[in-house]
């Protein structure tokens, strides 16, 4: 037999991630409605399987128990803790939280011969093995960043982090800034909040470059408009189409107008406060090319850790087992 019905119809949250995967690297967005039919589909696998135990008698029952009890109150909850802390994005988190619901116990399907997954661990909690492939996938993505600095020649410190791309094309890219007015920072303007400011004064990025001194004053701003969330797939490359009268206060200690900005947009800009605001505005507004750390949305190593998880196994059990650590 291939697999268990449950662990068959598993495999069909394999496109889901794939989707989300792809989604989230075009768009840095994910809706909120694809979260609550893998939980419920999850919940109900988890059902199943438990009727099927029940009453979770003996080694295996009570093995069961135990993995799918770490799985839903420890893994999804440390998706939670990690977005609390800012480790996570808010998509990131449900995405493991998800996995954590629908894969608490370690599948098995039987491919050519071979009993997939080939390496499993001695706990068994599938989720867990999910998560520790994708952190490994994830810390191969600066290695990754590096490589292709080094192939465009590119030799700095910062190879690892953040690459130079024309200051044109920053409508298009996702990420964060790696430079302000001092130098380098890992602290600069994410471009998501760039764009809002762009559209709430409606204005483009090659008009602001074009004539800087103008729009760095504050009384240049007149009507604004609605920021959006920023995202490059939200509304027009200028604004949001919704206009707001101008309070006519002039700010002389305002570049820019970032403090108005902040003040009347109804939620945050990506943690920018007005000095990253107008530090990322001066760096953009004065050369053609900046560093931009392009960052990876972590549902992009996630679903291809699930992937690994699926048909590899555990890639940490089996690299601590090959020097003789397990």
């Amino acid at each position: 037999m291939f697999a268990t019905l449950p662990d068959a119809l598993r495999l069909l949250v394999v496109p889901v991630f794939a989707w989300a995967a792809l989604r989230d690297v075009r768009t840095r967005r994910l809706p909120n409605r694809l979260w609550p039919p893998l939980y419920a589909f999850g919940a109900l696998l988890l059902i199943w399987e438990t009727a099927a135990m029940w009453p979770l008698a003996g080694l295996a029952g009570t093995w069961f128990g135990v993995r799918v009890a770490i799985s839903l109150l420890f893994v999804a909850p440390l998706g939670y803790a990690f977005w609390y802390l800012g480790a996570f994005g808010g998509a990131d988190a449900k995405a493991l939280i998800a996995i954590a619901i629908l894969f608490p116990t370690v599948p098995e399907y039987a491919v050519a011969g071979l009993s997939l997954p080939l390496v499993d661990t001695q706990i068994g909690v599938f989720s867990l093995t999910a998560l520790t492939n994708t952190v490994l996938i994830a810390l191969a993505y600066p290695i990754g960043l590096a490589g292709l600095n080094l192939l465009r020649g590119e030799r700095s410190p910062t190879m690892f982090l953040a690459r130079p791309v024309a200051t044109d094309s920053l409508p298009d890219r996702h990420g964060r800034l790696f430079e302000d007015d001092a130098g380098t920072t890992r602290n600069g303007l994410d471009l998501d909040a760039l764009r809002m400011y762009l559209r709430w004064r409606g204005a483009t990025l090659a008009e602001l470059r074009e004539d800087p001194d103008r729009l760095r004053d504050p009384d240049s701003v007149g009507e604004t408009h609605d920021p959006t969330d920023g995202g490059t797939h939200v509304g027009p490359r200028t604004d949001g189409g919704t206009v707001t009268e101008a309070d006519g206060d002039s700010r002389a200690a305002d570049p820019w107008a970032a403090e108005r900005f902040l003040d009347e947009i109804d939620h945050g800009a990506y943690g920018a406060d007005a000095e990253t605001l107008r530090g990322g505005l001066s760096v953009v507004a004065r050369k053609d090319r900046v560093l931009v750390s392009p960052g990876m949305p972590f549902v992009v190593p996630m679903a291809l850790g699930l992937v690994v998880s699926l048909t590899f196994g555990d890639a940490l059990f089996a690299a601590l087992g090959a020097v003789g650590l397990v």
